[in-house]
């Protein structure tokens, strides 16, 4: 990826996510004017935290940094203040800033999965896009297999990104397209298979037992595989998309995870929650149907979004 990708794609972050009122920081220039920072601006910004669904664990944890570094006197005006709540936002996030290398293993087995609205399809269709563009094979398997729509979605982004795909019917075995696809990648010898999985509630245990059988199949092909599974969460769903990812997580072992829809809300703070609560890499994120809207994470890229929504260095 060359150098000024991230931060044109930031630099779009920025414009989605933080329209005026949305910023942790807005309007925090004039609650202290000409004053020093104390509790009661600890405490406006703590509310703004848990308004914004960073969750009470990671807001404890940010506002016991601030106030040991205000009682060491090391935050004397606002803009200190807003460096120092990026700086504990980015170190939360940081353990979760880990790209999705696929060099290991060919073709690499990616299953994508979530519940019904997440974005799936259309990651998998962006995912197929920036695999192409690295001059990669791509097989996609049209694994939700309930909604014909979602087979000719995955058609559309097919022939977009000139990814081959594997298909059948509506109503057909998605354990059956599951496995034609895995071994159509190894027998073409392509770079990654990403297989579409039907959406499903996190609390329908018989649509999970399904998913893990999927995952089977896949390994009765190559053993190894999945080499990822990833998991694509709705923002805007806030508290919701953690639980989301608890529960996927044991049911299938989620290894990665994308943050779709960052547009549509000014909770953001979401993304720190589930950083700081499952520690799990968090692949990319995106912040609208463009390709140009989906790109890797960037912790400290994401804080300066967040907090003061300014261009900054990123």
């Amino acid at each position: 990826m060359s150098d000024d990708k991230p931060q044109s794609f930031f630099a779009r972050v920025r414009a989605k996510i933080n329209r005026p009122g949305s910023w942790l920081s807005y309007d925090l220039a004039n609650l202290v004017p000409g004053r020093k920072i104390d509790a009661e601006v600890l405490d406006d910004l703590e509310t703004r935290l848990l308004t914004a669904d960073v969750g009470v664990e990671a807001t404890s944890q940010i506002l016991e940094e601030l106030r040991k570094r205000v009682a060491r006197k090391e935050l004397d005006d606002v803009d200190k203040l807003i460096a120092a709540l990026t700086d504990a936002i980015t170190s939360i996030l940081l353990p979760s800033q880990q790209r999705l290398d696929i060099s290991g293993h060919k073709p690499f087995v990616l299953l994508v999965v979530g519940v019904n609205g997440s974005g799936k399809t259309t990651t998998i269709g962006k995912l197929a896009r920036r695999f192409s563009d690295a001059r990669k094979q791509v097989v996609l398997a049209a694994g939700d297999t309930f909604r014909a729509a979602a087979i000719e979605q995955l058609g559309v982004w097919a022939e977009r990104s000139g990814a081959a795909i594997v298909q059948q019917q509506a109503g057909a075995d998605p354990g059956a397209v599951v496995f034609d696809a895995v071994q159509a990648g190894r027998s073409r010898k392509s770079d990654v298979v990403i297989i579409d999985t039907a959406g499903r509630l996190h609390s329908q245990s018989h649509l999970m037992d399904e998913l893990k059988k999927v995952k089977r199949v896949i390994q009765r092909v190559e053993p190894s595989a999945p080499h990822e599974v990833l998991l694509v969460l709705d923002a805007n769903q806030g508290q919701n998309a953690l639980s989301q990812a608890t529960q996927f997580h044991e049911a299938i072992g989620v290894t990665g995870l994308v943050l779709t829809k960052l547009d549509g809300t000014a909770k953001g703070g979401i993304v720190i929650a589930i950083a700081r609560k499952l520690g799990l890499p968090i692949r990319f994120i995106g912040v609208g149907e463009q390709a140009e809207d989906f790109g890797e994470f960037d912790a400290r890229a994401f804080a300066t979004a967040l907090v003061s929504g300014s261009p900054g260095t990123v």
